[in-house]
């Protein structure tokens, strides 16, 4: 079907070879020459775009704008004028626009306009496509190549940033075969952290990752060796797709100084994750030295109630007298009232704050039945994320550090993946309830479908008792019991899981943002 054109100008005659050009081109164009007529057009005919002259008698240009907009909000308007004055532009540009062209125009210039405002998702699409297709075979032989640390980071780095541009395509086709390439991603990704991982923790390793109990030391504390205040805001359960989606709304205030991949340890759980990231520490070390400050798998209470106690013993150990705040934000009254009080923190040189939604959304994913539906795949668990974040009490602290002038650490504890393959596991009633990892003692499993460490003290995890192991799930595999096999199955395929081995809960964004 043709595109119909509505074009309204005072001196539509003189548009006559225009007229005939975008014709030839396969076009309908429809005219009108004042504002009352292209109104009443409009209302009877059903026009994919109009071209509106801004100084025409009677109805003027703008005040027909306003007036189509207030009719047909979505209707895509290209206003023409002879005038270059900014204030003319402003109010245009204001009025929400899809274009603005200064007379005279030549007919390739309003083609060209038609085409950007309405083929551009075509073309962009199908340009995104070829580009993906382009790198396909080079992705995949990264991957089958042995990669190392940096280029592992250079591999995921490029499969989410063609996940982010094939989101914005209609051809579902490469987004299967992403889905695919990411899939096999993950099955040697896992075998590269089960090589490596003890020699990552023990300090073997030439190249090892900045792992969760590393970093503050490693990216924080440079960043308190200058006179400015800083914020640390650790959004629990960021994964990386997850910070480039909120990364274009944060550089409205603030300029991405830094960014930089850092691992989390296993288990990609908060309990171990956070705590070791706070303490410095790894979970094996934190109940050795500070066992009042560590809630194992069988204890009573919060896993994650001291780490402000333990954040003030590792800032002790690393000679750092600085007074600091710690916030946990559990809620948006939370929130909002450490949005009413952050002026009495400002003057710290830190201030932690602990930010639960993304954790608290991925558990609702698997719980609630309007959140499945509402985040049903991988673009629609991140369009949650940043509709959440643009209404967030978060985005109103960071718009108000921006005017104080105070610079952002932003990072995470660990990521999620959805999981979609079970593997049967038995334990005792001590084994804990997590899908990725299991700890406990009789443990049955199909070894080669899990990563099993059957000393904890090997990764330097603590023991629940004298004969506890642990398993890790891999790639997108989830533990599931012989008992009620089919109900759990059916109730946990396809939810966002944390606590095993793959990219998405492993690989985490670190990022040090200046205020503009």
């Amino acid at each position: 079907m043709a595109v119909k054109v509505l074009w309204a100008d005072d001196e539509i005659d003189l548009l006559k070879p225009h007229i005939i050009f975008l014709e030839q081109k396969g076009y309908e164009v429809d005219v009108a020459n004042n504002g009352d007529e292209a109104l009443d057009m409009i209302l009877s005919t059903p026009y994919d775009i109009v071209f509106l002259d801004e100084n025409m008698p009677g109805l003027t240009g703008l005040e027909t704008l306003n007036r189509i907009k207030g009719k047909k909000p979505g209707l895509p308007v290209i206003m023409i004028t002879k005038s270059e004055e900014e204030s003319i532009m402003n109010e245009a540009i204001g009025s929400n626009i899809s274009d603005y062209l200064i007379k005279p125009v030549n007919p390739h210039q309003i083609l060209l306009s038609l085409k950007k405002n309405l083929e551009n998702k075509k073309l962009m699409s199908e340009k995104t496509s070829m580009g993906y297709q382009q790198e396909f075979r080079q992705i995949s032989m990264d991957i089958s190549d042995r990669p190392n640390l940096e280029e592992w980071n250079d591999i995921y780095r490029k499969m989410i940033y063609w996940e982010l541009e094939l989101d914005k395509s209609p051809d579902s086709g490469m987004d299967e075969i992403l889905k695919m390439q990411k899939s096999e991603a993950n099955t040697v990704f896992s075998r590269f952290v089960i090589d490596n991982y003890q020699d990552w923790l023990s300090g073997k390793a030439d190249d090892k990752p900045v792992l969760s109990h590393v970093a503050f030391r490693e990216k924080i504390v440079p960043l308190l060796s200058n006179n400015d205040h800083l914020f640390l805001i650790i959004i629990d359960n960021l994964r990386y797709d997850q910070w480039k989606i909120l990364q274009p709304v944060i550089e409205n205030y603030f300029r991405v100084e830094q960014e930089e991949i850092l691992y989390s340890i296993l288990p990609t759980a908060t309990q171990y994750a956070r705590n070791a990231f706070f303490a410095g520490l790894l979970p094996g070390e934190i109940e050795k030295r500070f066992p009042q400050y560590w809630v194992g798998e069988q204890d009573e209470g919060t896993r994650n109630q001291y780490e402000s106690q333990l954040l003030a013993e590792q800032l002790k150990r690393l000679g750092i007298k600085e007074e600091f705040s710690y916030h946990k934000i559990l809620n948006m009254a939370a929130g909002k009232k450490l949005l009413e009080n952050i002026n009495n923190y400002t003057h710290k040189k830190l201030n932690v704050v602990v930010y639960n939604f993304v954790d608290m959304l991925s558990h609702a994913r698997t719980d609630m039945e309007v959140i499945k539906e509402l985040a049903d795949d991988e673009a629609a668990y991140r369009s949650l994320t940043l509709s959440w974040f643009e209404h967030s009490p978060l985005l109103e602290i960071i718009r108000f550090l921006q005017k104080k002038n105070i610079n952002i650490a932003l990072t995470t504890d660990h990521g999620s993946i959805r999981v979609s393959n079970p593997t049967k596991v038995t334990g005792d009633k001590n084994t804990n309830t997590n899908l990725r990892y299991k700890t406990g003692k009789n443990l049955y499993y199909k070894a080669n479908e899990v990563y099993e460490v059957r000393n904890p003290g090997d990764i330097y995890l603590p023991k629940t008792n004298i004969s506890s192991s642990f398993i890790f799930a891999k790639e997108d595999n989830f533990f599931a019991y012989p008992n009620n096999y089919n109900y759990y199955v059916n109730y946990y395929k396809n939810t966002f899981q944390h606590g095993g081995i793959s990219i998405e809960e492993m690989m985490i964004p670190f990022v040090y943002l200046k205020s503009r």
